[in-house]
């Protein structure tokens, strides 16, 4: 098997430090926890109970995942409405393994569909969307598991009415793909009452957790995105993770136990930052995977977005002289898909740029990501370096199911949950009562009342 991706971690460690630092035996004790955390993910018992589905999904029938990819393919934009999970894995997606400017190629170009995600309930985002599209030669994706997901739900009657005063609905119902649960939920009652193309989103499988499943798949398998590929890096990952019995050749382990350990010694963030702009969207993803998943009960890790070099010029002075409260993870991609080589100078006004002719741009990517790391261990704050070796589609399956494993085994250690998101629900009612929806009259009582202390204090300039 080729390399998916290299874990280094002996920066994690700091010895001479005070009460707050850790040591490779402080990890050691650990392997007992971890073992029984990654035995409770792996049990035959939880398997396909809710939380717990996308273990499944690098084994799955991708057959009708194909075959609607197929046939979003051949309109000339796609447009998938939904939010969190629904609309950041396929950001993360296809940032990473489409061209940058993918909607702005020419169809000849770029083969394949333009692709828009509505996802915020901002008008601004759906108007902007509608005016840049042919409704006649559009595809519409919905995306929710319940149906009852606020944003996504006005996001797609705007929409769908937009589709249906245009072309009538039984041609827009030609045009429209519904992704939800396959028995349950509002958008189920609508696919049986259309008779519209619809996808199963696994009720075991989480919105965050649901990138590998017809949630992200179906709009990049028509993209030209090598679905296949995704899933057999997946695949590749869970097994090795699955045979690697020891805390030394298992790199899920050992980060879920850094990261927990740390927290317990006030290191309560994670800092993710890759050095590839491919990978600027995956850090979004990471963001809500991390945060939802593990902020419970007092406990978490904020997951704090970075992007190198970008952010060595607005972050990392924090991360170099402000409090020691976070476990870096810098991440680079060892075989860019582009090169280019700095030109010599020849303005004498530039001479002083000298230095940097005959260069290649990502051997310098590549320095200021050694730079960082370098830096930060040599301040005695933790460092984790992650590589994988290019950004394919076959290694991005593999990190987004390390990723995914890593987030599952935190959150078994901090004794919470990471599968549910009570939080999220408390604001989903607050919002339905907000707006009239019947059943939470008392949510939007509370709210106005909670909404009320805010504004008890104010001035205005």
């Amino acid at each position: 098997m080729q390399q998916l991706l290299k874990l280094s971690y002996g920066a994690a460690f700091n010895e001479d430090s005070d009460a707050r630092g850790l040591t490779w035996s402080d990890l050691e004790g650990a392997e007992g926890a971890l073992r029984d955390a990654d035995r409770w993910l792996r049990s035959p018992d939880n398997r396909g109970t809710e939380g717990f589905g996308w273990l499944d999904l690098p084994e799955a029938d991708l057959s009708s995942v194909i075959e609607a990819g197929q046939w979003l393919a051949s309109h000339d934009a796609l447009i998938q409405v939904g939010i969190g999970g629904s609309a950041l894995g396929n950001l993360m997606v296809t940032q990473a393994l489409l061209h940058p400017a993918h909607n702005e190629l020419t169809r000849g170009e770029r083969g394949s569909p333009r692709f828009y995600v509505v996802d915020n309930a901002d008008p601004q985002g759906a108007k902007s969307v509608w005016s840049l599209v042919d409704p006649a030669r559009t595809a519409l994706i919905v995306v929710s598991k319940s149906g009852s997901t606020a944003e996504t739900m006005a996001n797609f009657l705007w929409l769908w009415e937009g589709m249906k005063k245009e072309l009538g609905e039984s041609e827009a119902l030609k045009r429209l793909l519904v992704i939800t649960d396959p028995e349950k939920g509002l958008l189920r009652a609508f696919v049986r009452a259309k008779a519209c193309r619809s996808l199963p989103l696994p009720s075991s499988v989480g919105g965050r957790y649901s990138v590998l499943s017809p949630v992200g798949l179906a709009a990049s398998s028509a993209l030209g995105i090598d679905v296949m590929a995704l899933q057999e890096g997946a695949r590749e990952m869970d097994r090795h993770l699955a045979s690697s019995s020891s805390l030394e050749e298992n790199p899920a382990w050992i980060m879920a136990g850094l990261h927990w350990l740390h927290f317990t010694k006030g290191r309560n963030m994670a800092v993710l930052m890759p050095y590839a702009d491919g990978l600027a969207s995956f850090t979004e993803w990471f963001a809500q995977l991390w945060g939802e998943s593990l902020g419970k009960k007092g406990k978490g890790s904020t997951p704090v977005r970075a992007l190198g070099a970008i952010d060595q010029h607005s972050q990392v002075q924090l991360y170099t002289g402000g409090p020691d409260d976070k476990l870096f993870t810098i991440m680079r991609v060892t075989e860019l898909t582009e090169t280019l080589v700095i030109p010599a100078v020849s303005d004498p006004e530039l001479e002083s740029l000298a230095y940097l002719g005959g260069h290649e741009m990502g051997a310098m990517l590549h320095a200021e990501a050694r730079a960082t790391a370098a830096t930060l261990a040599s301040l005695g704050r933790p460092v984790l370096w992650l590589e994988i070796p290019r950004l394919d589609a076959r290694r991005l399956g593999g990190l987004i199911h390390f990723y995914q494993v890593v987030t599952a085994l935190t959150g078994r250690l901090f004794a919470i949950n990471p599968f549910d998101q009570p939080g999220v629900e408390q604001g989903k009612r607050f919002t339905y009562g907000l707006m009239g929806r019947q059943g939470f009259e008392e949510d939007g009582k509370q709210s106005l009342e909670a909404f009320a202390r805010i504004e008890a204090r104010r001035v205005s300039c």
